[in-house]
């Protein structure tokens, strides 16, 4: 057993802030030394930044430094603190409360895809080991007088010392924080800290708010009583899908070749989309505030498009094989299929996307009411690509079959994610067939885009979720496409032929509420013409007007 000598709470902060700030920033080293130069110049930025971070690390457990709640609130942060930094050194992430939303958020399943031998290792060194040698060294308090006067001059003495440093390097590190913004966000443990702080906010702020109806006003246009047959929208919500490696947006391998050969395909090449993580960007599409205007506790208590459509009339449904519809399918008939027991189609706790349209055929023959039929898809969720597909669609070899990105090469990593974009390609064309084969019955069209896109090591990025400020457009540009059946086209007044010489237009998730309730001839206050996509291409508007009413 441990024979140590009581030391007096300072030094323990001291160690603390030392071994957090050595321990658990590599990445956070890695980058400054990257952007700041080896001169003497860029040496003293490095060490005054280093020195201003200490300090603020001790002051924040300083003013902790009590007993009962010093050394569980620094085992809690060294363990936590483990998490994150193998996290940001494996896949390159940073921390925000976007980054902590998604983690909340998250699923039992997409959890198991992260975890590895690596972690446990970081959580044992980073985390047990210091945990036990703190808990088994007793500290010395003082009495309350002298307790709370050392405080306040090691905390007065740490706040000189950040302001000395900013003053004595105030060009240079006015600089370095004015052009680098991720910097705060690479600092472990304030990262996370402020990021959980945002995020119960967030919530807190959600509980108390009223909940919005929107679109009170919605209705079918006089043109649904010339529909001869019912009618089938199919909305498939992609998942980390980016257009960069779509075959045919023009990627160098043929990753759509079943998509490439459906006759009456529409593909959009310029579309970006409203966040690089679902837990943005899905409640973002669907609702009516687009990208600058949104806001998570406005989305949380805010009707959306699916309320807006259901409350016209129409039946909708959320077929989900993904995390969730994080919120906005709260009020209309949810499918989870993430989960079901199908031999063929699923296997550890998981499903494939062909789980999607197990018994759409049956759907289609039953259908008595018009339909917005909204599927979820797992998609090409990393990091684990190579459990997204079935064998049969490992056309590019070899594959990184490993959740530690960075010790895998980037070839392989991009062949697994290029045979999750293979099989999203069947599952695509299948839908479509369907449809197509079944447009007597009733009128049909899919509409597919994806929630984000995806950083294959570029920039020593994995996955998505970086600060869209920060995100390179691999996280950003995603694929769109659409397919109408002839029947629909002709109900719905959708001139195809227009849209294919619109294809290269600039389009956004901003577009997809507005140009779903244009498409479906909705008509309400909150639709706006100028971001329905189809509004140009079905001579419903002139000059902004109504022509039919």
């Amino acid at each position: 057993m441990l024979n140590v000598k009581a030391v007096r709470p300072e030094f323990v902060t001291l160690l603390a802030s030392a071994f957090l700030l050595i321990g658990f920033n590599l990445t956070l080293w890695q980058h400054l030394f990257a952007i700041t130069d080896s001169d003497g110049k860029g040496l003293l930025l490095r060490c005054a930044f280093a020195l201003m971070v200490f300090c603020a690390f001790n002051i924040f457990f300083t003013l902790l430094a009590f007993k009962r709640v010093l050394k569980p609130v620094l085992v809690v942060i060294f363990f936590v603190s483990a998490g994150v930094a193998y996290f940001m050194s494996q896949y390159g992430v940073m921390i925000d409360a976007g980054m902590f939303r998604n983690f909340a958020e998250t699923n039992v399943t997409e959890v198991r895809d992260l975890l590895s031998v690596k972690l446990l290792g970081y959580l044992l060194f980073l985390g047990v080991v210091p945990s036990l040698i703190l808990l088994k060294t007793p500290i010395a308090y003082r009495r309350w007088p002298r307790e709370l006067l050392s405080k306040a001059l090691v905390s007065v003495v740490c706040a000189v010392a950040i302001g000395g440093v900013a003053l004595m390097n105030y060009q240079g590190l006015s600089s370095l924080f004015r052009n680098h913004h991720e910097l705060r966000l690479m600092v472990v443990p304030s990262n996370y800290l402020a990021a959980s702080v945002g995020y119960l906010s967030e919530q807190i702020k959600s509980a108390q708010r009223p909940f919005v109806n929107i679109g009170q006003d919605a209705k079918l246009a006089s043109d649904w009583q010339q529909h001869k047959r019912k009618s089938l929208t199919v909305l498939v919500v992609g998942e980390s899908a980016r257009a960069e490696n779509f075959g045919i947006l023009g990627y160098n391998r043929d990753t759509t070749p079943q998509l490439s050969k459906e006759q009456g395909l529409l593909t959009f090449t310029d579309v970006h989309s409203c966040g690089t993580e679902t837990a943005v960007s899905v409640p973002c599409m669907f609702s009516n505030m687009g990208r600058k205007d949104y806001n998570a506790t406005t989305a949380r208590n805010e009707e959306g498009m699916l309320d807006v459509l259901k409350r016209a009339g129409l039946d909708v449904i959320w077929r989900d094989n993904q995390s969730g519809c994080k919120g906005t399918c709260d009020r209309v008939t949810l499918q989870d299929v993430s989960n079901l027991k199908d031999p063929a189609l699923c296997a550890n706790n998981e499903c494939r996307d062909e789980i999607l349209l197990q018994g759409l055929q049956h759907f289609i023959d039953t259908l008595d009411k018009d339909t917005v039929l909204v599927l979820h898809q797992m998609g090409s969720h990393g990091p684990e690509y190579f459990k997204r597909y079935p064998q049969e669609f490992e056309k590019f070899t070899p594959v990184c079959e490993s959740n530690a990105l960075n010790n895998c090469s980037r070839e392989s990593i991009v062949n697994g994610y290029d045979n999750t974009l293979l099989y999203t390609d069947h599952v695509l064309a299948t839908l479509i067939d369907i449809l197509r084969n079944n447009q007597g019955k009733a009128d049909t069209a899919m509409v597919y885009l994806s929630d984000h896109g995806e950083s294959l090591g570029e920039y020593n990025l994995f996955l998505h979720g970086t600060p869209y400020m920060l995100a390179p457009d691999q996280q950003k540009h995603v694929p769109m496409i659409a397919w109408f059946s002839e029947n629909y086209q002709q109900s719905f007044a959708v001139d195809t032929h227009c849209l294919q010489k619109e294809r290269n237009a600039p389009l956004s998730q901003d577009n997809l509420f507005h140009s779903m309730l244009g498409l479906l001839q909705v008509r309400t206050s909150v639709y706006n013409p100028a971001l329905d996509m189809f509004a140009g291409c079905r001579g419903i508007y002139t000059d902004g007007v109504l022509a039919n009413e």
